[in-house]
């Protein structure tokens, strides 16, 4: 992914809320979100060019979900992929802190990234760049491609426009799908500067993303209610109409 909006704990019906986009060239192969044939407690997309994913969860309530940390001057050529640090803890479910400790030690072999994990009822969140592994108490967060909570601009404008939905004691799923559909750009003085020129920057800077061979590919809610019954839909467009088609599963975490 490259914008997570999530609310955890924070309402009434939901205890967890989560919108994302996931951004990436149009031409890497992807599977849209089902149950994976090899492993079928997981509930993910599936990127096929290394076999990882960047959003998932199980149906025991384990989830995961990844950014990468956008720094151009630092990329290692043939660093392993990140995604694979997702799938893998989809399928086996360690405790999140176990998961995250023997990951910290080997942070220097991957190019930058985030990961928030756990549960949804015990988030945690890590960076290979910071290196400091911390639970994530009640509030509403986001995540781009730096550090959780930096204040890019869309990542400003999402959160407030959570919140705003999120005052809605009842919400339609599809107000969050509008949210993340937004391809305003933000003003250049507002831009960061991560080592890849002020037309990519200016680009990159809109919550939905459009270019000639890179952006949006899919959009992604999560709804956990407090007796554990999930909502998971996914909504993949395509990348020259930008038309889209939506899919819906519904879970009841931790049953069989």
């Amino acid at each position: 992914m490259c914008l997570i909006l999530f609310s955890y704990k924070t309402h009434p019906e939901y205890k967890l809320v989560i919108a994302a986009n996931r951004d990436e060239f149009y031409d890497r192969p992807t599977i849209p979100a089902s149950f994976w044939d090899d492993h079928e407690n997981v509930l993910a997309g599936r990127d096929l060019e290394a076999g990882g994913t960047w959003m998932g969860i199980n149906r025991s309530g384990g989830l995961c979900m990844l950014t990468n940390y956008r720094d151009m001057k630092n990329i290692k050529a043939g660093a392993p992929s990140r995604g694979k640090l997702v799938s893998d803890f989809l399928i086996a479910q360690p405790g999140p802190d176990s998961y995250l400790q023997p990951i910290d030690l080997l942070y220097a072999k991957y190019n930058g990234y985030n990961l928030v994990l756990g549960t949804v009822d015990d988030l945690w969140y890590y960076s290979n760049i910071q290196r400091k592994i911390y639970m994530l108490g009640s509030g509403i967060y986001g995540l781009s491609n730096s550090f959780l909570d930096t204040p890019w601009p869309k990542l400003v404008k999402g959160k407030r426009k959570l919140e705003q939905i999120l005052e809605e004691a009842h919400f339609d799923p599809e107000d969050l799908f509008k949210a993340l559909y937004d391809d305003d750009l933000a003003r250049d003085e507002e831009l960061p500067d991560t080592g890849i020129g002020l037309d990519k920057e200016r680009m990159l800077s809109s919550m939905f993303i459009k270019s000639q061979d890179y952006g949006t590919r899919c959009s992604t809610i999560l709804l956990v209610d407090n007796n554990n019954r999930a909502l998971f839909m996914e909504r993949t467009f395509d990348t020259k109409t930008f038309e889209y088609q939506t899919k819906s599963y519904e879970l009841n975490l931790g049953r069989k």
